[in-house]
């Protein structure tokens, strides 16, 4: 899986019935369909990989990876009944060591051996399929499929290969082997939900069925999110929490839908669907306030079992579900924290009940019942009295503040995200402006032939305030350093869905107190001369509701640059980073 803040939330196609799921047979272009091995659907199954101590990506390669590291990980699967594991390359630190071991130990695994793919490096490429094709034949007793690639052709992806580049490598993989061959994509690309997605018929063409990745989750964190996660209809408490779960699973069934939907229409009616990921995080780490948590974790798993055994009873559906992951990836950083296990190997709630303490295992720490699940809290619209709305600080001068503007997170424009923002560089803390120097953030555009953006939601899109008392003689304060050619844009946002109204103003080095010198510069913008720059938000174009309103502003600071609107161009845009600090409203 990719870094959570790349994962930009897709549309849902309209409502879909669920298509039942039928074996092999399909009828492919150039190739004769494999059937999946019956063990695919009859064994419970889960992503792995064994990193420990890795803080980052990079430390991975320095990482020691033993066997015995490894054997203490599938003993602890295999005594879950997990028996089905899917590895993500064929590396001999980590696939070819798993699959020693578990031939060496007479282990009940069987593994869904990975094939990675690096953009634009077919040297490695080719080399990493010879290791596949390697390990596939000397243990072709434990390998029961191959996936070539991971997530290289959803819209988003971060490491992006052609369907005919991907196409190529699946025909290269399964000509050399006898078991079934895929890859592993998010369902978009799978269901081609959007004009944003690349055709996968190529892919389809060679591939004897579809590893689809869903997480719903994910969908949530780039607002507008692509299902109702708050459920603010139900009770507050555990009534809204079990709403939101079950609609949850009911998303990952509508993305399932869609791309049965999909393969019927284009001649696959027959090919068969695995779900080579889903799952669901115990802790936050990438603003998932009021949705991650152990119990929500178990929930989600509990209803997984549930769409499991609808399967095994022959009422359709995927043919295996591989949970992700088994244990934390703390490299992963904003992306960690899905495991069943953490880091420590401690069984979390989600699998306690498989690991009872009386046998030996540990447990992480902590006590939970249903009751404790968490759920989106009733949205605040505080009236803001006060001469300081305080949006992003490390202090704020005593009784100048309203405490609304909590959990601020930042999130980029479009799918996928247009920028990134964050309190860390490289792994190194970004260090703020004077006056408020402990932290700043950075953000880093990543634009698009129209321009990019990134707001800040405080509550992580849960509160809303009113700052009708700063309208007349208000002003938007904050602290930049950047080196960014041409005028950026600046400002907030008011109201939400088809409320939603702009209300962003471009400026220029040498107003407000704006340089782009490279030195942190304090600007500050009263909002009367923000507003005349405000429009209806994109898509409500036509809605009566769509105004400039105080009374509710969703994200109090907005920074894009819209190349319509400022005059810049993509390349001027690219790779610039604009650092930001001490964000507030005064008056």
């Amino acid at each position: 899986m990719v870094n959570l803040l790349s994962r930009a939330a897709v549309v849902l196609s309209a409502a879909l019935a669920l298509v039942s799921c039928g074996g092999g047979g399909a009828v492919m272009t150039g190739v004769t369909p494999r059937t999946l091995s019956a063990e695919m659907a009859s064994r419970n199954a889960v992503n792995y990989a064994p990193y420990r101590t890795s803080l980052k990506e990079e430390d991975r390669a320095t990482e020691v990876i033993t066997e015995a590291m490894i054997k203490q990980d599938l003993d602890l699967l295999v005594a879950g009944n997990f028996r089905l594991i899917r590895l993500f390359d064929s590396s001999d630190k980590v696939a070819k060591q798993t699959l020693k071991v578990i031939r060496d130990n007479s282990l009940d695994i069987k593994v869904m051996l990975g094939v990675w793919t690096a953009s634009g490096n077919d040297s490695f490429n080719q080399a990493e399929i010879a290791r596949a094709v390697a390990l596939a034949k000397q243990y072709s007793d434990i390998v029961v499929a191959l996936s070539v690639g991971n997530e290289t052709m959803v819209s988003w992806s971060f490491n992006p290969l052609s369907v005919n580049q991907m196409a190529a490598y699946i025909k290269s993989v399964r000509s050399q082997v006898t078991q079934p061959v895929t890859t592993d994509d998010n369902w978009a690309f799978f269901a081609q939900s959007s004009d944003k997605e690349k055709n996968p018929r190529a892919v389809l063409d060679v591939i004897d069925f579809v590893a689809m990745h869903t997480y719903p989750l994910a969908e949530t964190i780039h607002p507008p999110a692509t299902w109702d996660w708050q459920q603010l209809g139900a009770a507050a408490g555990p009534l809204r929490a079990t709403a939101m779960m079950d609609a949850s699973i009911a998303a990952a069934r509508q993305q399932y839908a869609a791309v049965r939907t999909h393969l019927n229409t284009v001649g696959f009616p027959n090919m068969p669907i695995v779900i080579g990921e889903t799952g669901w995080k115990a802790i936050a780490s990438s603003g998932e306030t009021n949705r991650a948590h152990p119990v929500n974790q178990k929930m989600y798993a509990d209803r997984l079992n549930t769409w499991t055994g609808e399967m095994r009873a022959g009422k359709g559906g995927p043919k295996s579900i591989f949970y992700f992951a088994g244990f934390d990836e703390q490299w992963k950083g904003s992306d960690d924290k899905w495991g069943l296990f953490n880091k420590e190997r401690e069984a979390r709630y989600v699998v306690q009940a498989l690991y009872p303490k009386t046998q030996g295992f540990t447990h992480e720490a902590g006590t939970y019942t249903e009751a404790n699940a968490v759920f989106a809290p009733d949205v605040s619209n505080a009236i803001v009295t006060g001469n300081r709305f305080t949006v992003y600080a490390d202090s704020v001068p005593a009784g100048q503040s309203s405490p609304v503007a909590t959990g601020a997170n930042w999130f980029g424009w479009d799918s996928p995200a247009t920028a990134f923002a964050g309190e860390e560089d490289a792994g190194v803390k970004v260090t703020g402006a004077p006056g408020d120097s402990a932290l700043g953030v950075i953000v880093k555009p990543v634009p698009k032939s129209w321009g990019w953006g990134i707001l800040v939601a405080p509550g992580n899109g849960t509160v809303s305030a009113d700052l009708s008392a700063y309208e007349t003689a208000g002003t938007l304060n904050f602290s930049i350093k950047t080196t960014y050619l041409g005028k950026l844009e600046v400002g907030f946002f008011t109201g939400s869905n088809s409320s939603g109204y702009d209300v962003y103003m471009p400026i220029s080095a040498g107003q407000y107190g704006y340089l782009n010198d490279g030195n942190w510069r304090n600007v500050s913008i009263p909002i009367r001369d923000i507003k005349p720059s405000g429009n209806k938000g994109s898509g409500n174009e036509g809605s009566a509701t769509s105004v400039f309103d105080l009374t509710k502003v969703t994200n109090p600071f907005v920074i894009a640059d819209r190349f319509g609107k400022t005059g810049n161009t993509q390349s001027s845009a690219t790779n610039t980073r604009i650092y930001v600090d001490n964000i507030y409203w005064s008056k």
